[in-house]
């Protein structure tokens, strides 16, 4: 078990059959707390087609090359699965239970299997079998629609609030508390559904409150955490940058308004009827210098300011420096593991998996024979390893 390092789940196995979006990334958390992740990658690939070098959600695994589509590849995944901990599947439902790779297949071989399933929809409901993509999945929770200014459509945020958020985070949620549950004495393996859509309206579970109370008015830029706040929003630099402000509280805001530059001839903040004047003096104000000289300004102050920087930018601040929230590894900077044990530090152990390259590896230290059949043939349009390093399929999750 070398290759599961000594984060806290060093020792746990886990099975990945290969997808795209929210599956590897979970599946890339779990190896970066040490588990021993061996992803099952198919010829040709997965929808999303990146330079298996530059994946960095494919970190800390190992990859084997399985053609699900014969019987040998099945024979193949239930070997793996019955030395498994943890399996993890994104298709749509019903694929796995056609290919015969599906939970009651996986769980006669082994029964403490923790069978965890992602998809955008869940495994049941009207939409359950429809293709589908971030963006629709959180429209429909109304998470979309709280983003954005009040006069603009929502902002799209990346597929960060759900495939990440609402999808990814929540499997590795439910794979771990079944996992605690299948070694608790009388416990057993289960199957995790989880949907897109559910983890991410269990996202807006605080704002529901708020607006049960009356504290949340249901529409964009008009609430204390969506811009409709002159002190809760960004603002642009005289270099055209942008500055984040996020003084709520009283004594953060009094001392925004002083570095600003602005508490003589402020509005109160307290008068709901000048917020637009406000909003509009802060403006300016931030116009008449540089984002940099506004950092310079609201370092290490209570003002609850900061700069937005770019992604490429982002490794280079000071405070995520000195931290270590980003490392060089393999050539590329990536993302450090994420929470932080004092006692199993979690590590950037090995680079982006290569489709089947520790067949003969993961055979061994698993003791899975059936791996050692002869490969599928490397199938025509393999990911290039030239300069082009991501290129478009039409799938979805």
């Amino acid at each position: 078990m070398a290759e599961s390092g000594n984060g806290p789940l060093s020792g746990v196995r886990v099975v990945e059959l290969a997808g795209i979006g929210p599956g590897p990334f979970a599946a890339m958390v779990l190896a970066d707390l040490g588990a021993d992740v061996v992803r099952v990658d198919r010829p040709g690939g997965a929808g999303l087609r990146i330079d298996p070098a530059y994946d960095i959600t494919n970190r800390n695994k190992r990859s084997v090359l399985v053609d699900l589509k014969a019987p040998e590849g099945v024979a193949q995944v239930l070997e793996l699965a019955e030395r498994a901990d943890v399996l993890l599947e994104g298709y749509r439902p019903g694929v796995a239970e056609r290919l015969g790779v599906g939970p009651e297949e996986c769980l006669a071989r082994n029964p403490r299997l923790v069978y965890g399933r992602m998809t955008g929809w869940g495994q049941q409901g009207p939409l359950a079998d429809t293709a589908g993509h971030d963006i629709g999945y959180i429209a429909i929770t109304g998470a979309l629609g709280m983003i954005g200014p009040p006069d603009g459509p929502p902002a799209i945020p990346a597929n960060l609030v759900g495939d990440y958020a609402g999808g990814s985070l929540y499997l590795v949620i439910g794979v771990l508390a079944a996992l605690q549950h299948a070694r608790s004495e009388g416990g057993r393996g289960q199957v995790v559904d989880a949907a897109i859509v559910d983890g991410t309206a269990h996202l807006t579970a605080m704002i529901h409150g708020m607006l049960a109370a009356g504290g949340w008015q249901d529409r964009r830029g008009a609430n204390l955490l969506d811009g409709g706040t002159p002190f809760y929003g960004a603002y642009e630099t005289a270099d055209g940058g942008y500055m984040a402000v996020g003084a709520l509280e009283k004594r953060f805001y009094g001392e925004f308004i002083r570095l600003l530059g602005i508490e003589q001839e402020a509005p109160s903040r307290d008068d709901f009827a000048a917020w637009g004047e406000l909003r509009t003096a802060i403006a300016a104000r931030f116009k008449t210098r540089t984002r940099e000289e506004w950092t310079a300004v609201f370092q290490e102050s209570d003002a609850c300011v900061a700069p937005v920087l770019s992604l490429r930018e982002a490794p280079r601040h000071p405070h995520l420096a000195a931290r270590g929230t980003f490392v060089d590894h393999a050539g590329i900077t990536q993302p450090a593991p994420a929470p932080r044990f004092s006692h199993t530090p979690g590590a950037v152990r090995r680079p982006p998996a290569q489709p089947g390259a520790d067949t003969e590896e993961i055979a061994r230290e698993w003791q899975a024979p059936s791996l050692l059949a002869p490969p599928p043939a490397d199938p025509a349009g393999a990911p290039p390893a030239g300069p082009s390093r991501i290129q478009q399929k039409d799938t979805a999750s």
